[in-house]
C-alpha cells in the first residue's frame, strides 16, 4: 500500500559544479601568454552570447554524485545504505535530510526526519548543549513539554552531564557526537537517518548506539543507516541498497547485497600494490604509502597456507620528517570486522628512535592461525597525534586450509575463524 511508504525516491539524480586546476595555466610559454590575451575579447564574447559568465564554462566542470537512483523505503524498515569512499552515500543522506538540494528527481518524505551526518551538523557551536537539544526539536517541530520529557533521557544515554551547560565549541567530539546521536534518536523523529560518523566513539558508546537504532526501527520507526561496517549493517538492517559511481548496483537483501559489494571490491583489488593511487584510501589523506607487498612460503603472491608464515611489507615517503613515527596494520574478516592488529609501537618500540621521510616496514607473522578464507588489510601510519594516511581494504590474501595438527583432518570455516594448539588430558573415571 502506497501509505506505508515513508521515503519515496524517483530518478533522483545531484550535480555539482567543481573548479578546475588552475595549475594548468602556471606553465604558459610567452606565446601562449600573447596568444591567450590576443583571443580573450572574442572567447569573452562568445560566452556571454551563450549566456555564460566570462570564464565561468573554462574554471568549472560538472560532476554527477547521484545519477537516476530511484528507491522506497517502508515504515519501519532499517536499510543500510553501502558502498566505496565516493560512492554518493553522504550526498543521498543530504539530500534525505533536506540540507541539500537535487538537481533532479524528486524526493518524498511521509514522516519527521532526524539526521545525524557529521559531527556538528544541527549544533550551534555557540550555544550550550542544552540550548541544542531544545534547538534541534524545535526545528523537528515539537513543543517545548513533549523535549522536556525526553531530555533527562538524551542527557543520560550521551553521557555529558557534567558539561550539558557548557557552550559545545568546547566539547570533544566523542562529547559531541554522543550528544548528537542522543538528540537525534531521542527526539522522536518517524525516520532516523545516520552516518558513518559513529565511527568517532568509542566502541562501547557504538554498541549503544547499534542497540539504539534497533530499538527505533522495532518501534515502526524508519532508520537508513551509511557504514562501512558491514557486520554493523548486517546486524540493524534487513535490506540494503548498494551505490556505486552515484547510481544504484544493487537493492535488496541484506546478505545479497553485501556479497555484490564484496564481488565490486575483489574485481578492483585482487593484486593491489600500488599505494599511491588507491580508491580506499580514507579521505582527507596524505598519500604516503607507496607499496604494498604480500608473500607467503612460496613467495610473493596471496594465497597463504593456513599455518604458515605470512609477511607483509609496506613502504612510505613524504617530503617532511614524521616524528613520533605510528604505523599499524589490521587483518580484518569479509564484514569489517578486525580479528588482528599489529603495530611496532606495541611489539617493537625502539625500531624507530627518530623522525623519518622514508623506509619499508617489514612485518612478519609466523605460523598464521587463520581459518581458510579470504581476509583484507587495512594499513595505518600517523605520528603520534592523529592518522597522517589511512587505507582501508590495502590488499588482500586468502588462506588455504591444512592439516595443521597432522592428525589427518583440516580446520573448515565453520570451526570458526582463528585455530589454536591445546592439551589435551582424559582420565576414566
Amino acid at each position: 500500500m502506497a501509505n506505508d511508504v515513508a521515503i519515496r525516491v524517483t530518478n533522483l539524480s545531484k550535480e555539482f559544479r567543481i573548479g578546475k586546476s588552475r595549475g594548468m595555466f602556471r606553465y604558459k610559454s610567452l606565446r601562449d601568454s600573447m596568444s591567450s590575451a590576443v583571443t580573450a575579447p572574442f572567447r569573452r564574447a562568445a560566452s556571454m552570447a551563450r549566456g555564460n559568465a566570462y570564464g565561468a564554462a573554462e574554471l568549472t566542470e560538472t560532476f554527477w554524485a547521484l545519477r537516476d537512483v530511484s528507491f522506497e523505503v517502508k515504515q519501519g524498515e532499517a536499510v543500510g545504505v553501502i558502498g566505496r569512499n565516493g560512492a554518493g552515500k553522504s550526498t543521498l543522506l543530504k539530500v534525505l535530510s533536506q540540507i541539500t538540494e537535487p538537481s533532479e528527481g524528486m524526493v518524498e518524505l511521509h514522516g519527521r526526519v532526524g539526521s545525524l551526518l557529521e559531527v556538528g551538523t544541527g549544533f550551534h557551536p555557540e550555544l550550550t548543549g542544552r540550548d541544542n537539544i531544545y534547538l534541534n526539536g524545535a526545528i523537528l517541530g515539537m513543543k517545548r513539554a513533549e523535549i522536556n520529557r525526553k531530555f533527562d533521557e538524551i542527557v543520560n544515554f550521551a553521557e555529558v552531564e557534567q558539561f550539558i551547560d557548557t557552550p559545545v565549541k568546547h566539547y570533544s567530539s566523542g562529547m559531541y557526537v554522543r550528544l548528537a546521536f542522543a538528540v537525534a534518536a531521542h527526539l522522536e523523529p518517524e525516520i532516523l537517518v545516520v552516518d558513518e560518523v559513529l565511527a568517532v566513539g568509542d566502541a562501547a558508546f557504538q554498541k549503544k548506539c547499534l542497540g539504539k537504532m534497533g530499538d527505533v526501527a522495532k518501534g515502526g520507526r524508519t532508520v537508513l543507516f551509511v557504514s562501512h561496517n558491514m557486520a554493523a549493517i548486517q546486524n540493524l538492517c534487513d535490506s540494503a541498497i548498494l551505490l556505486e559511481k552515484g547510481k544504484i548496483a544493487f537493492q535488496g537483501r541484506i546478505q545479497e547485497v553485501i556479497q555484490s559489494y564484496f564481488q565490486i571490491q575483489d574485481s578492483d583489488n585482487n593484486v593491489m600494490t600500488d599505494l599511491q593511487v588507491h580508491r580506499h584510501r580514507r579521505p582527507g589523506s596524505e598519500m604516503i604509502f607507496r607499496k604494498l607487498r604480500i608473500l607467503g612460503d612460496e613467495g610473493e603472491g596471496n594465497n597463504i597456507r593456513m599455518g604458515g608464515n605470512l609477511r607483509i611489507s609496506v613502504s612510505f615517503e613524504r617530503d617532511l620528517p614524521i616524528p613520533n613515527i605510528r604505523f599499524g596494520i589490521a587483518i580484518e574478516d569479509a564484514m569489517g570486522q578486525r580479528l588482528l592488529a599489529f603495530s611496532p609501537t606495541l611489539q617493537a618500540p625502539s625500531l624507530i628512535s627518530a623522525p623519518v621521510c622514508k623506509g619499508t616496514f617489514d612485518c612478519e607473522i609466523p605460523k598464521i592461525r587463520l581459518l581458510s578464507g579470504t581476509y583484507y588489510i587495512t594499513l595505518i601510519i600517523g605520528n603520534g597525534t592523529g592518522d597522517l594516511d589511512r587505507i582501508d581494504r590495502a590488499g588482500q590474501f586468502t588462506v588455504e586450509s591444512s592439516d595443521v595438527f597432522g592428525t589427518g583432518f583440516a580446520p573448515r570455516p565453520g570451526h570458526g575463524i582463528y585455530f589454536q594448539e591445546a592439551r589435551w588430558r582424559y582420565t576414566d573415571d
